[in-house]
């Protein structure tokens, strides 16, 4: 019996010991090749002072106006794909990593929509970015953008808002959510050590499925996981409250707004929504798309028929003609306008 029992204690602690090895292991190869890859992706524009910390901003193309590219959350400046460079043929695009995302530096501040706003200011005026500035912001990214043109009105020319998320949706769906209780992603301490163990390195199929597109799966990796970029994520997650209450209301007056707006219903029953509670999520997002209308007096809806939230992957080609559009009849209208004053 006593032989018995040493004799299991040293399986057991064989195999905790092999364990351990694996995860010290795990460790020890992602801090090599994090290392590596890193260096073998720098920066694709400059890294800019937004005020105590630095903002990756990438500028392409000529012309004015500058459109401006606000990711949605948890997406990088690299989501927008190949949309920057098409829109850089006709038109200066910039393009940038929120604080933390990607290359840009941790943020010392709290990643409130106020913070997000004035930060990218100081970022655009440093990099000597001009207004007039077209904003166009996805999901999330379009409240930070629907903030901007509301705190800094005279330098933006134009609003695309690209299946926004819309300031009253919480509002309408935490009941739903709260009843239907979902699969969430992992907390950001539990995302770090999945990081940090390699885990998404050795297992990106496994690690990513339902979280990252499989094309965008080696740059995740190699260029935007990093414990800065879940930390705020997470928080921009916890205070766009905030932001929502900043713009609820609002008003801009004849400011051009384009909002585009998925048509094909998202699939939530992936991640534990009942098909009743799905219908009700996608009704209140359309409800919202269409309130977005009335915060501009010059405001126009058009529907991504194609698409489902990810109309940036999904219909690349709306995005870029809406903005196209959208320039073509700014320009349109101030040339009017100097011709109206010129015959005067």
């Amino acid at each position: 019996m006593k032989q018995r029992r040493l004799t299991w204690t040293k399986v057991v602690f064989w195999v905790i010991s092999c364990l351990l090895l694996v995860v010290i292991s795990g460790f020890v190869y992602e801090w090599i090749a994090s290392k590596h890859d890193k260096s073998q992706h720098p920066p694709l524009g400059r890294m800019v002072d937004a005020g105590g910390y630095r903002l990756h901003i990438h500028k392409m193309g000529a012309g004015s106006p500058t459109i401006v590219l606000e990711s949605g959350s948890g997406e990088s400046s690299l989501s927008w794909r190949d949309i920057p460079e098409k829109l850089s043929s006709f038109a200066t695009v910039v393009s940038y990593d929120r604080a933390g995302y990607a290359w840009s530096e941790e943020a010392n501040t709290p990643r409130t929509g106020e913070n997000i706003v004035r930060e990218l200011h100081t970022a655009l005026k440093n990099a000597d970015i001009q207004a007039p500035y077209i904003l166009v912001g996805h999901s999330l990214g379009g409240m930070y953008s629907r903030l901007y043109a509301q705190t800094y009105r005279d330098e933006v020319a134009g609003l695309v808002l690209v299946d926004a998320r819309p300031e009253n949706d919480a509002r309408r769906t935490n009941k739903i959510y709260a009843k239907e209780r979902p699969k969430v992603n992992p907390s950001p301490l539990i995302s770090i050590l999945l990081e940090r163990s390699g885990a998404f390195r050795l297992f990106p199929n496994l690690m990513l499925n339902g979280r990252v597109k499989y094309r965008d799966r080696k740059s995740f990796v190699n260029i935007v996981a990093s414990p800065k970029y879940f930390r705020s994520v997470a928080e921009e997650g916890d205070l766009a409250s905030t932001t929502e209450d900043a713009i609820r209301g609002q008003h801009l007056g004849n400011l051009p707004v384009r909002v585009i707006a998925r048509g094909i219903q998202q699939n939530l029953t992936q991640f534990g929504i009942s098909k009743r509670g799905n219908d009700q999520i996608e009704q209140s997002w359309q409800i919202g798309q269409r309130e977005m209308l009335h915060i501009s007096n010059n405001s126009k809806l058009i529907v991504a028929k194609k698409s489902e939230h990810m109309i940036i992957h999904d219909q690349p080609e709306l995005v870029i003609q809406v903005i196209r559009d959208l320039i073509s009849n700014i320009h349109y209208s101030r040339s009017t306008i100097a011709k109206t004053n010129t015959d005067h």
